[in-house]
């Protein structure tokens, strides 16, 4: 098992992360190269030139690879390390997160409402729930998520605001969405465990006003 709670899969490489000193597929960690001004660079999608630094998707340790100079001495260089980063990764993966599934809709694999995530997960069409950090935790408690088919498995996503979410389906907020099998799902449960894990979160966040949307 990961330290993000999902199964390791004996095919995925694994990789060392400088922080934790701890070895874990690469889907639990976030890959940064070198610069060519001697900069760390966040690289999300693991396509840029150089060798690669890696560190687990969690604020504490990006936060400790930052304050501990980890990078440098990874990279065996001195290297600038903007203190933002922490920051930076968090837009990037919310931005990867929020495009993931505006592509999940647009091929018809995510709805957005409470009425229609309720409707998937009756008819066991939904195999993520995902619900807005900041919605009333009373009106959340309405809907479960899924029940997982395997061990590991996870099936409810709660680290996106209702703006964020509305974002990925054209609307000013939306509280409740629910994700089909197959498609993009996996990778979208994948990019926002690593959002969860940068923005300290545990699923959910905390509660605010019940909106009747969404």
């Amino acid at each position: 098992m990961t330290r993000g709670g999902r199964e390791k899969n004996r095919d995925d490489p694994e990789r060392r992360c400088i922080a934790t000193g701890e070895s874990q597929p690469k889907a639990g960690l976030i890959r940064f190269v070198i610069g060519p001004e001697g900069n760390v660079v966040p690289d999300l999608l693991e396509r840029l030139p150089g060798r690669g630094i890696w560190v687990a998707a969690e604020r504490a340790a990006l936060d400790k690879a930052v304050k501990k100079g980890l990078f440098s001495r990874a990279a065996r260089q001195q290297v600038r390390v903007d203190p933002d980063l922490a920051a930076e990764v968090e837009a990037g993966l919310c931005r990867r997160v929020v495009e993931l599934i505006s592509l999940a809709r647009k091929g018809g694999a995510a709805v957005a409402g409470f009425e229609k995530a309720k409707d998937w997960l009756v008819k066991d069409q939904a195999e993520v729930l995902i619900q807005a950090s900041d919605g009333s935790e009373r009106g959340k408690t309405k809907l479960r998520p899924p029940d997982p088919l395997n061990p590991g498995d996870t099936t409810f996503i709660g680290c996106l605001t209702a703006n964020e979410l509305g974002l990925a389906f054209g609307r000013q907020h939306v509280i409740h969405a629910a994700l089909a099998a197959g498609g993009l799902t996996a990778r979208v449960v994948e990019e926002a465990a690593r959002l969860s894990g940068i923005r300290g979160q545990i699923g959910g966040g905390a509660a605010g006003k019940d909106t009747k949307d969404a």
